[in-house]
Order: structure tokens, then sequence, then C-alpha cells
């Protein structure tokens, strides 16, 4: 017996969105596969929303930081990364969520979703062509930094618990890793 799947586009999902098929249930779309968002603990929002107000103070109005909302991505993917840094497009995301060509970088913080943030995920933003991922590893106490695209996968990977790091979009920001990875 051969089991068949059935793969979401991202226009039948949001389809179904509107139509009150989820009931507003955690879900992300990844390469056309609905996968249940599992609960936030406490140590994940603490450091979602400090992260999230610490970026805003420093980078103000250059860029729009997005606490868990939605991106589409062009592999029938709409994760719902921690924080993504986006341009400052105003209303125009009243109409689409930011595309790839909208984005600066993308945050995860990872406790319990550590294996998913470093492979699937990674995977799907370089596909993507978004051009830094950061992943802050709350078990370790570290920021792992991808960048360098080529043909659709990251080249550099860099792994920090100290420092300040510049992201590639804003070069002249200065983000302190501590204020990351141990706030």
């Amino acid at each position: 017996m051969t089991l068949t799947t059935y793969k979401w586009t991202i226009d039948r999902y949001h389809h179904a969105i509107r139509a009150g098929v989820f009931n507003d249930k955690p879900l992300e779309l990844i390469r056309g596969e609905l996968i249940v968002m599992p609960p936030e603990g406490e140590t994940h929002a603490y450091y979602n929303s400090e992260v999230g107000d610490y970026l805003r103070s420093l980078l103000g109005n250059r860029a729009k930081v997005r606490e868990a909302h939605p991106i589409t991505l062009n592999n029938n993917s709409e994760p719902i990364p921690d924080l993504a840094i986006v341009k400052p497009l105003g209303r125009v995301y009243l109409e689409h969520h930011p595309y790839p060509r909208d984005i600066f970088w993308i945050i995860e913080f990872a406790n319990t979703t550590l294996t998913q943030d470093l492979t699937t995920k990674k995977q799907i933003y370089a596909e993507s062509g978004i051009p830094e991922y950061w992943v802050v590893n709350l078990q370790k106490n570290q920021l792992h930094v991808y960048t360098d695209l080529q043909k659709g996968i990251y080249a550099t990977e860099t792994i920090l618990t100290t420092g300040t790091r510049s992201p590639i979009a804003c070069a002249d920001v200065e983000i302190e890793v501590q204020r990351l990875i141990n706030t």
C-alpha cells in the first residue's frame, strides 16, 4: 500500500486560513507540509521579546523588527521566525507577508528546536536567498551566524560567544553578542 500525502501551496494555505480551517492553530508551512509549532516556553519568549526590543533600539527606523510573524518564501514555505528584520515598508505588509527580497536577516532562538533551526530552517532560508541567518543556541549560549550565500547554501558559519557582530544589511551597527545569548 502506498501512502499519498498532500502538499500545500502558499495560495491554498492562505485560502484555508481565511476560511478558518485551522482555527488559529500555531502552524508553519515548510516545503508544502504543515508543521504544528510547539508551545513557547518562558525562556524562549523572554529572549524573543528582549532581543527584539534591543534591536529596535539599535536599528531605529532603518528596519522593522517583526516578532513571530510569518514570512512568505518561494519554496512553498511560510515559516514564522522568532525575529525577522525586514525593510520598513509600512502598509505593504497589509497586502502580503515579507518576501525574501524584503528580509535583511532572520533570528531564531533555539532551545527545544535546535536541530530543526540548524537544518531545515537554515536550508529553506538559504534556498530562498535570505542573506543572513542567526541562531541563538539557548542551550550552549552561542550565536550561530550563517552568511555567504552560494547556490542556495550558506557557505560560512561563525559561532560566537562574545564580542560584537554587524549584520550585512546594517554594517555600521554593532550588536553585542552577549545581549543576544545572555540577556
